[in-house]
């Protein structure tokens, strides 16, 4: 009886191999992996190491390894079948039927695998002859040694349309079959076929267990319209479940007796060996963005594979398009991370210029899966707006919802909204306006006194309307008018500094609405407006224009003369500051206590306080300020 690859691959990925191992062997957990005696020889200290992430055992007192079925015929002399048909059992799978076509199948790819070997060999013989000289000069120029070629499978397809045909055909190949495997190209018009790959760099394909399923061949001709070409579909290849150089990179994870490495994905395939040659378990997919059966082949091998991208535009597309797929599958110990590099810079880029431990140092510098898919959403649009981080929002709570595992996409929820709310600290209103017991507001609208305890929301939010409902409306007028003209300011703006605009709840707006005009920015009306909005402001905005609507300044009529509306916002302004100046002059009599004053000077000073007070809290100010 025969199985398919993706039988045998669904059967491994039902059965937890410390759970199969650890009937025979006794397991003791040890970090992300089991550690026992060894079945297979006698010894005193545990050297059997199980890991269920990567889906694998390693003996390192025999040098045995392999998976649960090959650990089944080691330890109960089973042979593949009956090793395979136990673990369908417990797994509760059903056999497939074993039916002459089925066979006739099996036969027939085992028939087809024999020639992509032998298709390899032809390959790797043309590099080394004088045919394959360009590409031995491409190889020696992005610095792989000839002592590699051999480990990576390498070879040269000569430009010859019938090279490869007439080798294999020599050897007892039928055409059909090489069509069907995909090394030669049956044309629509007919004709005979011809090879697929002609001068180009040839690049063996792996299957899971190690078997020439396909090749990928780079162009030598910079002019050639596919740089990169792949192998077509066929009963050994299925591109979307593939990753180019797997084995390798198992072989590698299975070399590290305790390390936490995980499979690093790539984009090409001298990535792959610039990596593998580094010591680091590196896989490409096929040319195109990883598909679902890749994922869950890469998750198969490590908990957290690490998606390797450049780190310029079009890389972060690339990793972005990542996110969007995966989302929906990740679960709790499965997911993946980032490694974005300098613009630019690829593996092979940085093991030829700064060698091995330079890129083992680059991708070890990871970013969490969730921490990207932040930023794919904060770099959608502008945030300057209530609408826009709306809209954020609205986007962070669509990809949690995406992830299928209804815990998992809680938790990214609220991780996801704790960093919307970092990248927006709430020093708005309710923060600014929470008043504690015996506290008063003070510059720039905050009150003094110490910092609200859990549980005052409400009570802070009624307190900061409270504050807005007493901003006085001449304070609320110039502060308006200001916004709508900004260089009425010009003339007075060291006052604005120190006094404001007459209210301590627009202090802050004062000091920003300052620091504007003072930055040397050319910042109309609707420019500001928007820098406060996105600064804080907009909710004292909204109630400063409510306030002003109540105190019939003239300055803010649509139909006042622009010359008039400022002069008479100077003068009110000049009356406010005023006051300012007769409260400090009556602060400094009463605390000058020492000294000797004129009893009349000072009733006279607060007697055009309180008349200063009374027109602005009555609105005379306005006609005070016209006969002035």
């Amino acid at each position: 009886m025969r199985f398919d690859d993706r039988f045998l691959e669904e059967l491994k990925a039902r059965l937890r191999p410390s759970d199969v191992i650890g009937r025979t062997v006794k397991l003791k957990r040890q970090g992300r992996e089991y550690v026992g005696l060894s079945p297979f020889s006698k010894e005193r200290s545990p050297s059997f190491f199980v890991n269920d992430d990567k889906g694998f055992f390693h003996d390192f007192s025999s040098g045995k390894h392999g998976d649960i079925i090959s650990f089944l015929q080691e330890t109960e002399r089973l042979s593949f079948v009956e090793a395979v048909q136990r673990l369908a059992g417990e797994a509760g799978m059903q056999l497939p039927a074993e039916d002459p076509q089925s066979a006739e199948r099996e036969a027939k790819k085992q028939g087809l695998t024999d020639w992509m070997d032998l298709s390899q060999k032809w390959f790797a013989a043309n590099l080394r002859r004088s045919v394959g000289k360009a590409a031995r000069e491409y190889l020696e120029k992005r610095g792989l040694p000839e002592d590699q070629w051999e480990r990576f499978g390498l070879g040269y397809a000569p430009n010859d349309r019938e090279g490869l045909k007439n080798a294999l055909i020599q050897r007892g190949a039928k055409p059909g079959d090489l069509v069907e495997a995909g090394m030669l190209i049956s044309p629509d018009s007919g004709g005979a076929p011809y090879d697929r790959f002609r001068d180009r760099l040839m690049f063996p394909i792996l299957d899971a267990r190690g078997r020439i399923v396909s090749f990928g061949g780079r162009a030598m001709n910079p002019d050639d319209r596919a740089k990169y070409l792949n192998g077509p579909e066929s009963p050994l290849f299925h591109k979307g479940a593939t990753l180019y150089g797997l084995p390798e990179a198992r072989r590698i994870l299975g070399a590290e007796s305790r390390g936490e490495q995980g499979i690093i994905v790539v984009e090409g395939y001298m990535d792959v060996i610039a990596c593998q040659r580094a010591g680091l378990p590196a896989v490409a997919p096929m040319g195109t963005a990883l598909t679902e059966e890749q994922m869950e082949r890469l998750w198969r091998v490590s908990a957290e594979p690490v998606l390797c991208f450049d780190g310029d535009a079009a890389g972060l597309r690339a990793a972005y398009r990542s996110i969007e797929r995966s989302l929906p599958l990740l679960k709790s110990g499965r997911s993946f991370r980032f490694a974005l590099l300098d613009a630019g810079q690829d593996p092979d880029d940085i093991l030829r210029d700064k060698g091995a431990p330079a890129l083992r140092q680059a991708l070890s510098n990871v970013r969490p899966f969730i921490e990207v898919l932040f930023r794919r959403e904060a770099e959608a649009e502008p945030l300057d707006t209530p609408e826009r981080k709306a809209g954020l929002k609205g986007r962070l709570r669509q990809a949690a919802s995406a992830i299928q595992d209804k815990d998992l996409a809680e938790q990214y929820r609220r991780d996801l909204f704790e960093r919307f709310d970092a990248l927006f600290p709430r020093q708005s209103q309710q923060q600014q306006f929470q008043p504690q017991q015996g506290g008063r507001p003070g510059p720039g609208g905050r009150w003094r006194g110490p910092p609200p305890k859990l549980g005052q929301t409400t009570e802070g939010a009624q307190a900061m309307h409270a504050l807005f409902r007493s901003i006085e409306p001449v304070a609320a007028a110039l502060a308006h008018g200001a916004v709508d003209d900004p260089e009425r300011m010009d003339d007075h703006l060291e006052a604005i500094a120190r006094h404001g605009f007459g209210d301590p709840g627009l202090d802050g707006l004062a000091q920003e609405l300052v620091r504007l005009r003072f930055s040397g920015q050319s910042l109309d009306s609707a420019a500001i407006r928007r820098h406060l909005a996105h600064s804080g402001h907009d909710a004292l905005m909204h109630e400063v224009e409510k306030a002003a609507a109540k105190s019939g300044a003239p300055f803010l009529a649509a139909d006042k003369p622009l010359g008039e509306a400022r002069i008479r916002w100077s003068q009110a302004f000049d009356a406010l500051t005023r006051v300012a100046a007769l409260e400090q002059a009556l602060a400094s009599a009463k605390s000058d206590a020492h000294k000797a004053f004129d009893n009349s000077a000072f009733t006279l000073v607060k007697a055009e306080r309180d008349a200063l007070r009374r027109a602005i809290k009555t609105g005379t100010i306005w006609e005070d300020a016209a006969s002035s």
